[in-house]
């Protein structure tokens, strides 16, 4: 099978933007998943619950105690020689390549072409979005000062996501090191509450 573009670039899907659902509320077009996505492998990097939100806040309850404007936790890589990490690849044109850029710009988008095996025949670089430094440390920080958690719903829909590439791949993403901090339900605070109602409004 070959899947050939000319513009733009291929991405490494490893956590949220497995699900077709979440890359096209940023992209703004339906991505089918059949067609677009294509299973792919990354060598010398490990998935990993290490990404603090630079805007994302919110508030939940856990443990007996409640917090207010916690930081919001999500997936990164993390170099580690001898990991390698399942997902897929999907070709970005140009133009949603700044929409994705402008979403996950606390990540840094890194060239992994070169680590990169796919279950096609691809054309043009693959790129995955790497965790900066300091997103790492603001999940630290907030860890430490019990102040961090993981969105159950964002939980949910990576695994769901994984799901549907079939049992192999979700036992491979079951793998991922579990977090250090919880999961739990968390009310976003505006205006990331209105984004996604707007978001859900939308798809309906």
């Amino acid at each position: 099978m070959s899947a050939r573009r000319s513009d733009g670039a291929w991405i490494f899907a490893y956590g949220s933007l497995v699900s077709p659902r979440s890359l096209t509320s940023t992209i703004g077009r339906a991505v089918d998943p059949a067609t677009e996505m294509h299973l792919a492998h990354v060598h010398g990097y490990g998935r990993r619950w290490n990404y603090g939100s630079m805007n994302m806040r919110g508030d939940w309850h856990h443990d007996g105690v409640d917090v207010t404007e916690g930081v919001v936790i999500s997936l990164g890589l993390q170099a580690v020689a001898d990991e390698v990490c399942n997902g897929v690849v999907v070709h970005i044109t140009s133009e949603e390549l700044v929409a994705l850029d402008w979403r996950e710009r606390d990540y840094e988008r890194t060239d992994v072409s070169d680590l990169t095996a796919v279950d096609a025949r691809i054309d043009g670089p693959v790129h995955a979005y790497v965790p900066r430094p300091s997103a790492v440390e603001r999940y630290q920080a907030a860890r430490e000062a019990g102040r961090a958690a993981i969105r159950q719903t964002y939980w949910n829909l990576v695994r769901e996501a994984f799901g549907t590439l079939g049992d192999h791949h979700l036992i491979r993403y079951d793998a991922t090191p579990a977090p250090d901090v919880p999961v739990v339900d968390i009310d976003l605070a505006s205006p990331w509450k209105e984004q996604e109602q707007q978001q859900q409004r939308e798809r309906r």
